[in-house]
């Protein structure tokens, strides 16, 4: 048997409208100055097309062919990922506020180094250009051995309710999107790192649409969001629909960088030692909820 050709960034991205591997290029430039007005406005770029066709086939090929190692699971929970009631904190309030999340993820030990969806990950040009808009240094591959690289699943019937995320931000590549329903929903900046925005925050999750923005996302479009600090979803796929498939690349701004136990285990269904041992030593960078 003939060894498979290597994957190419070329082969990946369409370089010829997204020049990554060009950093001084007009094109790479005005490429990564559309990013940012989207960052800088609310907190979301969409950079539609970044995936060729061929390869965004390629990546959904890969999904399907590690679906039997996704970890499924459906919980009631408040945006924090919290599932008990806190007795600190009134009836009907976000916190006290529970609503069905029901997914899975193709978690980071089931993906093969070396094919598409991994060489798409670890291609240095991406993370450079990623890091780029969003004006920073550097990024680094998420050194979490189940969270680093991952594929989000909503199979019909299932929905990702209102949440934050634990990082500053999170790139993702829609693959497959949903054929009703398995919408991304957002409210950009609901809270800062000093202010929980409970009041907003409960009106949204009572159904209120002031200040919600729907993305209609195309196979391919690369998205870089910041969901520390705005509140997030992918709404319900429809019962007859087909799965709503994305690819997502975790970053880290240093190197080394493991997941919470907590979260872990509740996307994953399980933690390694690597877990166990960072979670003795983290450092919190702010003091929110979750």
């Amino acid at each position: 048997m003939q060894p498979m050709e290597p994957i190419g960034l070329g082969d990946l991205v369409d370089l010829d409208v997204f020049p990554v591997h060009e950093p001084t290029s007009a094109g790479y430039v005005a490429a990564v100055d559309t990013a940012r007005v989207g960052l800088r406005s609310d907190g979301c770029a969409v950079l539609g097309g970044f995936v060729r066709t061929e390869a965004v086939a390629k990546v959904n090929a890969e999904i399907y062919e590690r679906k039997h190692a996704t970890h499924y699971s459906t919980q009631v929970m408040n945006p924090y990922f919290h599932t008990d009631f806190n007795p600190d904190y009134p009836a009907g309030h976000p916190v006290n506020t529970f609503i069905e999340r029901s997914s899975g993820f193709i978690p980071g030990d089931a993906w093969d180094p070396g094919c598409a969806t991994d060489v798409l990950f670890r291609a240095p040009e991406v993370a450079r250009f990623i890091a780029d808009c969003l004006e920073i240094g550097a990024l680094h591959c998420y050194d979490d051995p189940l969270a680093g690289l991952t594929s989000n699943i909503c199979d019909p019937g299932q929905q990702f309710t209102w949440h934050f995320d634990t990082n500053d931000f999170a790139v993702t590549v829609l693959v497959q999107p949903a054929a009703d329903g398995g919408l991304f929903e957002y409210v950009p900046q609901i809270r800062s790192a000093d202010d929980e925005g409970f009041d907003a925050i409960a009106e949204v999750l009572a159904g209120g649409r002031d200040g919600v923005r729907t993305l209609e996302l195309r196979p391919g479009d690369l998205q870089i969001f910041r969901g520390r600090h705005s509140l997030h979803r992918v709404t319900r796929v429809g019962a007859g629909s087909r799965p709503r498939h994305a690819a997502i690349f975790a970053y880290t701004l240093e190197p080394g960088v493991i997941g919470r136990v907590e979260r872990t285990r509740q996307l994953f269904g399980r933690v390694l030692s690597q877990h166990e041992e960072a979670e003795r030593e983290r450092v919190r960078s702010d003091a929110l909820l979750d």
